[in-house]
C-alpha cells in the first residue's frame, strides 16, 4: 500500500515538472540585431506565441508614446499600439525544435515564417524568413525571466 502511495505521489509531481517543450516558456531579450526586442512567449492551445514587451524602435520621438501599428496591412489595426501586441503565433514543437510559427513585424508590416531552437535553457534562437528558411536572419536571445 505505501509503495501504491509512493508512485502515486510520485506522478503527481511528474505531471508538474515543465515538459521539455515548455523550456520556451518565459521572456526573452536579443542580444544582436539591429533593433533591440523584448518577448514574452507562452503557450497557448498547445502551441506557442510571443507578445512584444519593447522594442528599441517602438516608441516616438519623446522616448514615452508607443508607436502605432500603421504598417498593418488589416486597416482596423492601424491605430493599436506596437506595445504588447502578440507578433508570434503558431509555434509547435516537433523532434526538439519550434517551427511552423509566424512573426508579424510591426516595423514593415510584414508576416513572416518563423522557427526557433533553444540552445540551451538561457539561448533562444529565432529564424525568421519569407519563402525558404536560407534566406531568412536568425536572431540570438538570451532568458531575462
Amino acid at each position: 500500500m505505501m509503495l501504491f502511495a509512493g508512485l502515486i505521489m510520485l506522478g503527481t509531481l511528474t505531471g508538474f515538472a515543465q515538459q521539455p517543450a515548455d523550456k520556451i516558456i518565459g521572456q526573452w531579450e536579443s542580444i544582436d540585431g539591429d533593433v533591440k526586442l523584448k518577448f514574452d512567449i507562452f503557450k497557448e492551445n498547445g502551441k506557442y506565441s510571443g507578445k512584444l514587451l519593447w522594442a528599441s524602435n517602438m516608441y516616438e520621438a519623446d522616448g514615452k508614446t508607443p508607436k502605432k501599428d500603421d504598417n498593418n496591412p488589416d486597416k482596423s489595426l492601424i491605430n493599436r499600439s506596437r506595445k504588447g501586441i502578440v507578433n508570434i503565433t503558431n509555434l509547435k514543437f516537433e523532434n526538439g525544435e519550434y517551427s511552423g510559427g509566424k512573426l508579424y513585424n510591426p516595423g514593415d508590416g510584414n508576416t513572416y515564417s518563423l522557427n526557433a531552437k533553444l540552445k540551451n535553457d538561457k539561448e533562444l534562437h529565432f529564424r525568421g524568413y519569407l519563402g525558404i528558411s536560407i534566406l531568412g536572419k536568425t536572431l540570438k536571445f538570451k532568458r531575462i525571466l
